[in-house]
């Protein structure tokens, strides 16, 4: 999209983008549900709720089911990607525009040199700052499609606590976020590191 900058591409992109960051998690999750769990069920052979592990016909044993990972996994990635999309192309777009990329050229590198060496982890810095917050987003948004697409995970757990205040699991839920959200932010911190040689962890 940063590559050809207004072109028919990148308007395709962006238009796709702005789509995707203006759907709700829990909308994507109806609409995805009922077009491949139902509509195209014969094609895709997806169903409109499941959880990671389920019951067989019999009653006597649970299986894995990977399949019904695939609808709650994109449907929550939707939103994600297309913030990082956008922040991706105009990271990259500022970038490109800098003197010493002007000077790489000037070296005789070729574009797709220039991205690799000098531009593409100089453009990451925002979109791993965003990736860390939009995790929390994540989250919030899993409550509403672990409802609707039936997925035994935290989300539905929490809610399922609240409505009948046992206080046990809300704490441990709680612990469990918080320890996540820490390791991310730790993850990030690493990465920031690697990005940018002027950053030291002490």
């Amino acid at each position: 999209s940063a590559l050809y900058r207004d072109g028919w591409l990148d308007k395709f992109i962006q238009v796709v983008s702005t789509m995707g960051m203006s759907v709700p998690s829990f909308f994507s999750a109806i609409l995805f549900a009922f077009l491949f769990g139902y509509v195209l069920h014969e094609f895709t052979g997806l169903k409109m709720s499941g959880s990671l592990y389920e019951m067989d016909d019999y009653g006597e044993a649970m299986h894995l089911q990977w399949r019904n990972l695939i609808l709650p996994a994109i449907v929550l990635g939707i939103r994600p990607l297309a913030v990082i999309t956008q922040l991706m192309r105009n990271s990259l777009l500022e970038v490109m525009s800098q003197e010493y990329i002007t000077t790489a050229y000037a070296k005789g590198l070729t574009t797709l040199q220039v991205i690799k060496r000098h531009a593409f982890k100089n453009a990451l810095n925002p979109v791993v700052t965003a990736v860390s917050g939009w995790f929390a987003s994540m989250l919030a948004g899993a409550v509403f499609v672990e409802y609707i697409i039936n997925w035994n995970g935290l989300g539905k757990e929490i809610v399922e606590a609240l409505n009948t205040l046992d206080l046990p699991i809300i704490t441990g839920a709680v612990l469990v976020i918080a320890t996540l959200f820490i390791i991310i932010n730790i993850f990030v911190d690493v990465i920031y590191v690697w990005l940018d040689p002027r950053v030291k962890l002490d």
